[in-house]
């Protein structure tokens, strides 16, 4: 849990946002050396770092489940954000990065995340133990909600290409919303209880004991506190949007030396921002709170395509050229064996390291199959 302390100059996550303006101001519209693209790069990574950490303050302040929806929409922000600033750069070429980033950030999470958690916590514990009812009703939305708008592309008719007509993604744009905006009522609202940690001894947040609730934990911050750090938050997240703008010449020019795909930069974005909320999540799991984990994992996932998708949409309309949603052959063979790999993670609502393993490779083989497709 986020302890609760006044930012102060001294703390960096409170310094950080200030520093990452100041870059933005110094570099916007200049071509940079590598030098330059070098410390503009690790600003970024320290300013995405400090919009999380607010995130997490404010998430604390509210209270689980709402802390993790809270964490899932500023990274969903800082994802849209990166996405948008390398298309209108990108031309042409870029017409995937959309599809490739939300596929990838599916992967990283649903694999990445959710198999480190689940493998670190039965290293710890031995068992990891999880509410099947959120976790599999998350799962079954993240499943709809990535058929909709990534596998249906390659088998619509009205346009040749991965790639919806107006209308058929303005449809794919409001479902998108709609699932999402089901979830959430449902996490928050009707069936909250679904989402709260369990162990054996019961589910945290209920008058039984839970292990994770014996260990010592700070109060949560003052409502100042969470207001500042909701301030600094929007901050960062200007300086995200526009530092990633001076980055992306240096992105593409990247992959393009080492002799990666072009695709290799919408997995480069999603790591990027996924990074903190992997960090997160594993920290929930060595605090026996895999379902925290499990949350962060599969809300991000839902949040990448749920919202990202219709900012897309949107943003198509003056980006100009095709928008290609729609997955490959090799794409869709690794989304449905982590599906069903998922399903069969979830329904016991428990899990040992071998499930964390076999999550861990199917997201090596992404990678992998990433750059040698």
């Amino acid at each position: 849990m986020i302890a609760s302390r006044r930012p102060s100059l001294s703390d960096w996550p409170t310094a950080m946002p200030v520093v990452a303006v100041v870059a933005l101001a110094v570099t916007w519209g200049r071509h940079l050396g590598p030098l330059p693209v070098t410390l503009v790069a690790l600003v970024l990574a320290a300013a995405v770092l400090a919009a999380v950490h607010h995130a997490e303050v404010v998430a604390h302040r509210v209270g689980e489940p709402f802390g993790s929806l809270v964490l899932a929409v500023a990274v969903t922000v800082i994802e849209v954000a990166l996405i948008v600033t390398l298309m209108v750069s990108g031309g042409p070429e870029s017409a995937s990065l959309a599809r490739d980033t939300v596929f990838a950030a599916v992967m990283i999470t649903v694999n990445g995340i959710l198999g480190l958690s689940l493998l670190v916590g039965a290293l710890r514990y031995g068992v990891t133990l999880f509410n099947a009812e959120g976790t599999g009703a998350a799962l079954a939305t993240l499943v709809s909600l990535a058929t909709l708008s990534l596998v249906l592309p390659s088998f619509t008719s009205s346009l040749s290409g991965p790639e919806f007509t107006p209308a058929q993604l303005t449809f794919a744009a409001l479902a998108s919303l709609v699932l999402y905006g089901t979830f959430v009522m449902t996490q928050t609202v009707r069936h909250r209880d679904f989402f709260l940690p369990v162990t054996e001894h019961g589910r945290a947040g209920t008058n039984e004991p839970a292990d994770c609730e014996v260990e010592d934990h700070a109060a949560p911050p003052t409502g100042r506190a969470a207001l500042t750090s909701l301030g600094l938050l929007a901050l960062s997240l200007v300086a995200v949007v526009g530092l990633a703008k001076v980055e992306s010449p240096a992105i593409e020019a990247g992959v393009a030396a080492v002799g990666f795909p072009p695709s290799f930069v919408g997995v480069i974005i999603a790591l990027l921002v996924l990074l903190p909320e992997t960090l997160a999540a594993v920290r929930a799991a060595r605090r026996n709170r895999i379902q925290i984990s499990l949350n962060l994992a599969l809300g991000s996932a839902m949040a990448s395509i749920g919202l990202t998708i219709p900012a897309i949409a949107v943003a198509s309309i003056w980006l100009g050229g095709p928008l290609l949603l729609g997955l490959g052959a090799t794409q869709m063979v690794l989304l449905a064996l982590t599906v069903v790999v998922g399903v069969l993670t979830v329904v016991p609502g428990r899990a040992t390291r071998l499930q964390g393993s076999v999550h861990l490779v199917l997201l090596a083989a992404f990678v992998f199959l990433s750059v040698n497709p």
